[in-house]
């Protein structure tokens, strides 16, 4: 994410990933959003061609092993080397947090002749009263569709390497450390897209779909650019997706919901400093539906980052820098340029099962492998550092849009240290900071309330 990971020292913002502290003034929203799920029937409110649509969710966890304000610099993050260092004797234990999200999305369509259909929308998502995303929009597009011809959609919306990852998977099994991490950027800016109508290839189903984005547009030395291909094909209980992004000059990061902008929020003043980047990602996701009872899912996906050298774009006690990635701090590359970036590639994992136990209840059971990097980097930037995560939960469907679930969740570190290079920040997903302990567990109970 653009706005978190590049920061000037003492700036604050909040950790990736991370929900803040439990506070008294979010426990009476957590008991309201069970209140309007029991009491308003879930559905779109319509007038005329518009439309409103969203979810409202609040949840609360108790974690183990858990650390408040342990970096010494917290508002730091973690590429940057005065990132490393931990306060000395703060202690770490159980550790609670919550989380509300609202996010409305407003639509509106019309038909037109000739059978094309356009529609717009409008979309934002808040996270305990702020934009999660500052400055960026989660959805701000317009869409025609054609049955026979196609799909063509402008503007700001999702991209497949995270929302397709995020839902129907991910989510569905507690393990949105998957789809929140990797090489992906997660919401387009600039973008344009076509998807093919449905096509019948191999006795299935098939969908075809290629995006590209701009990005910031005010760079012009490091014009940012972005291409993103997706394919499904559906046969029976089984479907396969395959996604590729391919992006360069957008701000580096291991953030799969980071928008894709340029190298920094200022291209009037950075542009000419600094040199490019690049990072990409190729994922496979599949699920396959046994009987009417169970389904399992998995996905794997390889990413790829350039890395990103450490330049100081403005002096000063309060200088301001590019954002780095996996940077052989104090190092020197073959031309004696300082703080060099090396390039890393690695490999994530996750796999699930969901059981259908009733038309109300669900249960399920997710694991999610983040794995070591291969760089050249002879600093440990968190390359030799692996994560596995595991969870079991289940879901209740109230009725009237709401349900409830609950898990049990942990995590364990290959290694005290350095986080893998996969993750935005040492503790994110499970504020369990790998440079303070290898393992921990949270519980977590959640209410989802969509209208």
């Amino acid at each position: 994410m653009q706005q978190e990971l590049f920061r000037p020292r003492g700036t604050p913002a909040r950790q990736l990933g991370q929900p803040r502290r439990l506070g008294r003034s979010l426990l009476p929203v957590a008991l309201c959003v069970l209140g309007l799920g029991a009491a308003t029937t879930a559905q779109a409110f319509e007038y005329g061609p518009f439309s409103l649509t969203g979810f409202i969710k609040a949840g609360i966890s108790r974690v183990s092993n858990g650390c408040e304000d342990c970096q010494r610099d917290p508002n730091a993050g973690r590429h940057f080397i005065w990132a490393d260092d931990i306060v000395f004797g703060r202690p770490y234990g159980g550790l609670t947090t919550d989380s509300v999200q609202v996010q409305p999305t407003l639509g509106v369509k019309f038909d037109l002749p000739m059978g094309f259909k356009i529609s717009a929308a409008y979309s934002q998502r808040l996270r305990d009263g702020e934009a999660d995303l500052p400055g960026v929009v989660y959805e701000r597009s317009a869409t025609l569709t054609h049955e026979y011809y196609g799909t063509v959609q402008i503007g700001n919306f999702l991209s497949r390497g995270w929302n397709r990852p995020d839902f129907p998977y991910a989510s569905d099994l507690g393990q949105t450390v998957f789809s929140d991490s990797g090489a992906a950027y997660g919401i387009l800016t600039k973008a344009v897209r076509y998807t093919s109508r449905e096509l019948f290839v191999a006795d299935g189903n098939l969908v075809l779909e290629a995006t590209y984005d701009q990005g910031d547009t005010h760079f012009k030395r490091n014009k940012p650019e972005l291409f993103e291909v997706w394919a499904l094909w559906a046969r029976g209980p089984l479907v396969i997706e395959a996604v590729a992004q391919s992006a360069k000059n957008g701000p580096p990061a291991a953030f799969a919901k980071a928008p894709f902008t340029g190298l920094t929020p200022f291209p009037e003043r950075d542009d000419k400093q600094l040199n490019g980047s690049s990072q990409g990602m190729f994922l496979l996701l599949s699920k396959y539906q046994i009987g009417t009872a169970y389904e399992v899912s998995g996905g794997m996906r390889f990413n790829r980052w350039s890395g990103s050298y450490a330049v100081p774009l403005t002096l000063g006690a309060q200088a301001q820098w590019n954002n780095p990635f996996n940077v052989n701090w104090g190092g020197f590359d073959a031309n004696g340029v300082p703080n060099p970036g090396y390039s890393a590639r690695s490999t994530d994992l996750m796999l699930g099962l969901r059981k259908y136990i009733n038309p109300k209840w669900v249960g399920y059971t997710g694991l999610t492998y983040l794995g070591k990097a291969r760089t050249a980097n002879p600093s440990d930037r968190g390359q030799n550092n692996s994560a596995l995560f595991a969870s079991i939960g289940a879901r209740y469907t109230i009725g009237h849009g709401l349900d409830i679930s609950g898990s049990l969740n942990a995590v364990s570190y290959a290694r005290k240290g350095q986080a893998p290079l996969s993750m935005p920040a040492h503790n994110a997903f499970s504020n369990v900071d790998s440079r303070i302990a290898r393992r921990g567990n949270w519980v977590t109970i959640e209410a989802n309330y969509k209208f």
